[in-house]
């Protein structure tokens, strides 16, 4: 399982909230450069990027600190916030970005995210599955939709996408842990069936149909172990490293083959 520190960005500043409200806005570094690099110091090599003042204008904002984050460091490093358009999506690549996440995009105009899917393929496009008592939310989170999780997720595997960013709004920021029943739900209505002969004969084995990244809630070494339990593919930390409830030498001392395997 990945471990994927995040840097959110206002005003090129990386920032944290809670629960998806600006008015929480807490200032944790004056240069995401810095502490990209900070995290890829400790061994990290996956970087989420979320560019909130883009979230809110509907077009991308903070590219040139992707750019220099992508430029000077080795993480890779996926990238959302305020991808709304094809330009959007130039721009975000042309910058250093190695996946970019779509998620309001996805909900108001599946056309243009499916577009994307087929121009660069589901290796670099991930959905972006925000939600709140069930139903997905756009607009960094300002906006509630009517669309329902798990067949919102469901109609997107169908049509080829793999990976998954789920973060529960309620749990973002709380540092009171991931909401696992969510991600075995998801995990379990998005598995798909595998057959094979074994030693009592053909059986069917569930194996899973999604890459689902968690977001929002992971406070502890515990939490990632469940996570990877369940079957994610990855899991996004923030507040619990910039509030030191998780540190980074923890992750560095984990051995490594227990993510990878």
């Amino acid at each position: 399982m990945r471990i994927i520190p995040a840097i959110d960005l206002i005003d090129g500043k990386c920032v944290r909230l809670t629960k998806g409200d600006y008015a929480t806005k807490k200032i944790y570094s004056e240069d995401p450069l810095e502490m990209a690099r900070t995290f890829e110091a400790s061994g990290i090599r996956h970087l989420h990027l979320v560019d909130l003042d883009g979230a809110r204008s509907a077009h991308i904002v903070n590219h040139k600190v992707l750019e220099r984050i992508a430029g000077n460091t080795s993480l890779s490093v996926d990238f959302g916030g305020g991808i709304k358009s094809d330009e959007d999506v130039r721009i975000a690549f042309e910058s250093g970005a190695a996946q970019i996440t779509g998620g309001s995009i996805a909900a108001a105009d599946p056309k243009r995210f499916l577009g994307w899917l087929e121009a660069h393929g589901p290796e670099r496009i991930i959905l972006g599955a925000d939600v709140r008592d069930g139903f997905i939310s756009v607009s960094g989170w300002q906006e509630a939709t009517g669309k329902e999780l798990i067949p919102f997720v469901r109609g997107y595997q169908k049509k080829g996408v793999r990976y998954v960013v789920c973060t529960d709004i309620s749990k973002d920021g709380m540092l009171m842990g991931p909401a696992f029943d969510l991600y075995r739900e998801l995990l379990k209505k998005t598995a798909r069936l595998e057959t094979r002969i074994g030693m009592s004969g053909v059986e069917d084995i569930e194996k899973p149909g999604i890459a689902l990244i968690a977001s929002g809630g992971v406070s502890s070494l515990e939490d990632l172990r469940q996570l990877k339990r369940l079957g994610c593919e990855g899991a996004i930390i923030g507040k619990a490293l910039y509030e030191g409830q998780l540190k980074l030498e923890d992750l560095q001392a984990l051995n490594e083959e227990e993510w990878k395997n």
